[in-house]
């Protein structure tokens, strides 16, 4: 019996800690970085040394989702939803109506810290966070002179306290990322949340970092074109007017060489952030997520925004490392960025708030499934509409009435469009059936057909 019993505490003991220490949360996020921008997962022609190694160290979702807007500032829905778990039609852009992710883990006992931009509104800013700053409260600016404020405890930020940056943004913020590491020394778990304001336009590298990459070294993407083929019904906002129509070849490359340029930068003061919590003897015990708010088009199929529901620039990176996470998996499954808050919550033993839509990634990533959900919605103002599988993808633009089909699956880059085939009607049919059902599912009310339609085609002039 004594043998027995020292067999089971053995046991116990080679398991590790029975009650281990609550994990920390560092949540880092880009602003328009598309998927397909990490040297890891393929992309060759930029250095992200950084994220590589949270790529080797840990579980890489290649398939995540921003499910999208109804304004062009996409950004601005993206936050709300990762920042509360719940999907477009359910939450308001300035999160009046729902308890945000820091808040949830502050009532749970978290020091929560937010540094960095925050698209929705001081209010929700305060109610989310013990400290912070700097904060830049808006969506864009001069990388080199952001408008920012320091963290108020009271929670107001009057204009008056308004300040300019006077580092380049990436550096300002992870510069203050490091410095609460470095200086942490409470019991308490902490919920550092670091968003970025690159490689969002103006696409102006930090000095020395300007001719990181030589344009006419790096190839177009697959699927570049001169211009959008059809009216997509945002064919005129600010983010396609960066640039003339058609866009040339040249104009795409340089764009490119400044966007990846900021990416590399970006990744190296990640590296900065990830060695000061080596430093400090946090790493074991810290769930560190990268990714973004959504992709961006950057020449792909004409476009230069991400006011469209391509891959491109619906798909952002996801990468998450920490205890618990294995290392150096990777999935294809479905999932959204509000599905990133329920799967933290799960690794860190918090309970979710009410009308949290978003699902745990956890069995995924622990190889208890293989998939969370069997499609994405998407949604961009009433001009656009998608729904997409692991095979299928259809696009619905009913202000013009119409339609695209691609075979996802053989056709990655959204070429070959498959709606007017004869071959393919029934497709076309079954994946407006599904589009319908996605629309009833998240309350989306926008019609599919217009009696009206408006132009297929419009004149595009700067």
């Amino acid at each position: 019996m004594l043998s027995l019993r020292f067999s089971i505490l053995a046991l116990l003991l080679s398991a590790g800690p029975i009650f281990a220490a609550p994990p920390n949360v560092v949540y880092l996020c880009s602003d328009d970085q598309r998927h397909d921008t990490i040297r890891a997962l393929g992309n060759t022609h930029l250095e992200t040394p950084t994220i590589d190694k949270m790529v080797e160290r840990g579980f890489t979702f290649t398939h995540c989702f921003c499910q999208g807007s109804m304004q062009g500032a996409v950004c601005v829905p993206s936050r709300a939803m990762f920042l509360t778990g719940r999907s477009l039609f359910r939450v308001d852009a300035q999160i009046k109506d729902a308890p945000t992710w820091p808040e949830v883990f502050r009532k749970a006992g978290y020091h929560t810290v937010g540094i960095g931009k925050w698209h929705n509104g001081p209010a929700s800013y305060a109610k989310s966070f013990d400290n912070g700053g700097p904060i830049f409260f808006g969506g864009m600016g001069n990388q080199n002179k952001v408008n920012i404020y320091d963290f108020n405890p009271d929670g107001k930020y009057p204009k008056t306290n308004l300040k300019v940056g006077t580092a380049y943004s990436t550096k300002m913020f992870a510069d203050a990322a490091v410095e609460f590491i470095n200086t942490y020394d409470d019991k308490k778990p902490f919920f550092l949340y670091v968003t970025f304001t690159v490689p969002h336009d103006p696409r102006t590298p930090p000095a020395g970092w300007e001719n990181k990459y030589d344009p006419k070294k790096l190839p177009l993407p697959k699927n570049y074109l001169p211009k959008h083929p059809f009216n997509n019904g945002d064919m005129l906002l600010r983010d396609e007017k960066l640039l003339d129509w058609p866009r040339t070849e040249d104009q795409i490359r340089k764009e490119l060489a400044n966007y990846y340029a900021m990416i590399s930068h970006l990744d190296a003061q990640v590296g900065r952030i990830q060695d000061a919590l080596k430093k400090g003897g946090f790493d074991k015990n810290t769930v560190v997520i990268f990714t973004s708010d959504h992709g961006l088009a950057i020449g792909s199929h004409g476009l230069l925004g991400k006011q469209n529901l391509y891959d491109h620039s619906m798909r952002p990176p996801l990468v998450m490392t920490g205890p618990k996470i294995p290392a150096n998996k990777k999935s294809s499954a479905l999932v959204y960025l509000f599905d990133i808050f329920p799967t933290v919550a799960e690794l860190c033993e918090v309970k979710l708030p009410e009308k949290v839509e978003g699902k745990s990634l956890v069995p995924v990533m622990t190889g208890k499934a293989e998939k969370v959900r069997d499609e994405i919605f998407g949604v961009y103002r009433s001009f656009q509409r998608c729904v997409r599988t692991t095979e299928w993808k259809l696009i619905r633009y009913p202000h013009i009435n119409h339609t695209q089909l691609f075979n996802i699956k053989d056709d990655p880059d959204e070429l070959k469009d498959l709606a007017r085939d004869p071959k393919f009607a029934d497709k076309v049919k079954e994946m407006m059936k599904l589009l319908e059902a996605q629309q009833k599912a998240f309350g989306d009310t926008q019609p599919l057909t217009s009696a009206k339609p408006e132009p297929f085609e419009i004149e595009l002039k700067k």
